[in-house]
């Protein structure tokens, strides 16, 4: 098959007779690589953590809340309504609110939710989660956090004197703390979660808070599939009426999937700069050859080659400078990500650096998924900026009259 001759002529500048590919062409194509590599790299990273969290979320977190303004008085008729739903997993009553725990004359403030661990489990992970212990909260027991027994330095059988904050604001009665004991410590692997949060009975709960029973705050609900938690709100709410509001799990942690979704975009744009200096490199490129080819690009329009054809070299040469490097940078980018976790081992031993700090992310692998969505956008756009590298030297090449060319020494 012929190839167009401005296709064939761009094919014969990057390849030199004297050797398989031009040095200069080498350099800046390997500036592309780069490019294309670091964006797919950290753009899986990005992708990962957000799965990451995303699944602890859902494992820590209802998928959905119902909640009734004041508290929740009828919980059992709600549960009986919301688990009719298709699409429901299981649903149980719940009361929340933040406490204090006096230990050793410092003081924690967790958040304490007062579960029915008969089917707590229906709806949270936890239960599953457990690192010592078991999830007890009968008889004045009480279940924590990994990482807050650490802060607290306590065990296992050890006792809480845990405050309820609307006892202090109380001035005609006086409500005495709770003695509870540490029966289990769960650790769900996120730090913010397994330092603040703690777990005792519905009863327990409802001494601290002032609830009178059966009432609770909230029912917590579990979906079969989380991604459907928008529309069966929206039956929830329908099902039980306009004094009932249910929030999903998406809007309770919002602030993190927005920051999270935040960073990656800001990390694409800031490091899309790095192809653009790249693209910079093959426009230095192609108009030190377009100079260095100017008697060659005279002689051309002399024979009657046109100006558009003489643009087409050129544009095809930063064209298929992009396609190199883009096939070798998504290959580099594959490759790193295969072997992401042995150079972040190799590089924290060798430099002494904590680049996965285990109190913050609490992984012992640095995640990664690569979307192909992803690779197209940034190979699509090292493209572009490779086509319009090309444009500037070929246009310059196109003026050029042919008298004017061949008379340059």
């Amino acid at each position: 098959m012929k190839l167009p001759f401005s296709l064939f002529l761009a094919f014969k500048y990057l390849k030199p007779h004297r050797s398989f590919v031009s040095i200069v062409t080498m350099i800046s194509m390997f500036g592309v690589t780069i490019g294309v590599a670091v964006l797919i790299v950290v753009l899986s990273v990005m992708t990962g953590f957000d799965e990451v969290w995303r699944e602890r979320i859902l494992s820590s977190t209802p998928h959905v809340k119902i909640v009734q303004e004041g508290v929740l008085s009828n919980p059992d008729w709600v549960i009986k309504k919301v688990e009719k739903i298709k699409g429901v997993k299981g649903a149980a009553p719940c009361l929340e609110g933040l406490v204090l725990i006096q230990q050793d004359k410092e003081v924690f403030t967790p958040v304490l939710y007062g579960v029915d661990p008969n089917v707590e489990g229906k709806v949270s992970k936890v239960p599953s989660k457990m690192v010592a212990g078991q999830f007890a909260v009968e008889d004045d027991q009480i279940v924590i956090g990994r990482d807050l027994a650490r802060r607290m330095n306590v065990w296992v059988g050890d006792v809480l004197t845990v405050f309820s904050p609307s006892s202090l604001s109380t001035e005609d009665e006086i409500q005495l703390p709770e003695e509870l004991t540490i029966s289990g410590i769960f650790q769900i692997g996120m730090y913010n979660y397994d330092v603040g949060f703690v777990f005792t009975s519905l009863e327990t709960a409802r001494s601290l808070y002032g609830v009178e029973s059966p009432a609770v705050h909230a029912v917590h609900v579990m979906l079969d599939d989380p991604m459907q938690a928008p529309r069966l709100a929206q039956k929830m709410y329908t099902t039980l009426g306009n004094s009932f509001y249910s929030r999903t799990w998406m809007e309770m942690n919002q602030q993190i999937f927005a920051a999270l979704h935040v960073e990656k975009n800001m990390m694409f744009f800031l490091l899309a700069f790095v192809a653009l200096v790249a693209a910079f490199s093959i426009t230095n490129t192609l108009i030190t050859l377009t100079i260095q080819k100017t008697r060659e690009i005279g002689l051309l329009r002399s024979l009657g080659f046109s100006s558009q054809g003489i643009t087409g070299i050129f544009f095809w040469m930063g064209l298929l400078q992009g396609i190199i490097g883009n096939l070798l940078g998504v290959g580099l980018g594959l490759l790193i990500l295969k072997y992401r976790n042995e150079l972040l081992i190799f590089m924290s031993n060798k430099f002494n650096l904590e680049l996965l700090p285990p109190e913050l992310y609490q992984l012992s692998k640095l995640p990664s998924h690569t979307l192909g969505s992803d690779v197209g956008i940034v190979c699509g756009l090292v493209l572009i900026f490779c086509m319009f590298a090309g444009l500037v030297p070929a246009l310059r090449a196109a003026r050029m009259e042919p008298i004017d060319a061949l008379r340059y020494e």
